[in-house]
């Protein structure tokens, strides 16, 4: 079928390894823009972080924008749905780990909220102290938890409730993934599946890769996604999205 959707993961993938894009992707991009094919960015980045790459964004239109793996979807340029832990879920678990002594942090609404002095681990983020008592009644993008080995994390997955899952210590729900987020947009603008090229390099883009209409792993990419995708394009420092795209699309 043919695509009408592209969906592309950001770091190692359509950004270079320096976080910029070049003048050629740029325009594969306006092209197929130009050709009636919706733009999709799909990230782990929180929204904050995504608006701080202004090569990308000053210089590729786009028509929505997938943020926390899944979880913050936003379109035309609004946010557009929320696939995040429920606050009558989150807020007790927050709880649980403060009195626990656990290092946590949550991301809600494009804010960073930790009991402890996050500047440590990532510097100069700007992040609120809290002992989770007075945070907003809102979805939480989600729960970072700093596990001390693979035995710790294994214990705090086990603690769960089933709607989420924890990994690498983050605590999510299984709501959020780059799929389900794309099965949303598909909707939205009237595209199946099957209409939907995706590109990525890690991990959290292997669903993706493995159930879109044309899912393409990057040269750089993981053994895990080359194994699922239907084919491999050019390494991110070469342009190996837009190449995909001009060789199959355009």
């Amino acid at each position: 079928m043919p695509v009408k959707l592209i969906v592309t993961d950001l770091d190692d993938t359509l950004l270079r390894r320096d976080k910029t894009i070049s003048g050629y992707t740029v325009g594969v991009f306006r092209r197929a823009r130009e050709r009636g094919i919706k733009v999709v960015f799909a990230t782990a980045r929180p929204v904050r972080a995504v608006f701080s790459f202004p090569d990308l964004l000053d210089r590729v239109t786009f028509d929505a924008m997938i943020f926390h793996n899944g979880a913050v979807v936003h379109a035309d340029g609004r946010p557009a749905a929320n696939f995040g832990i429920p606050p009558d879920i989150a807020q007790p678990i927050l709880r649980r780990l403060h009195r626990s002594n656990r290092e946590t942090a949550v991301e809600i609404n494009d804010r960073l909220f930790a009991n402890f002095d996050a500047g440590k681990i990532w510097q100069g983020i700007i992040y609120t102290r809290t002992d989770f008592s007075d945070i907003p009644d809102e979805f939480a993008d989600k729960i970072i938890v700093r596990a001390t080995d693979s035995e710790d994390r294994e214990r705090l997955a086990a603690d769960l409730p089933p709607e989420l899952y924890a990994e690498r210590g983050l605590i999510m729900s299984r709501e959020a993934t780059k799929l389900r987020a794309i099965q949303f947009l598909a909707e939205r603008f009237n595209v199946s599946l099957a209409e939907v090229a995706a590109f990525g390099d890690d991990l959290n883009d292997v669903e993706m890769l493995k159930l879109c209409g044309a899912g393409v792993a990057m040269s750089n990419a993981i053994d895990g996604c080359k194994a699922v995708a239907d084919c491999v394009c050019g390494d991110c420092d070469d342009d190996g999205v837009a190449r995909w795209i001009e060789e199959n699309l355009l």
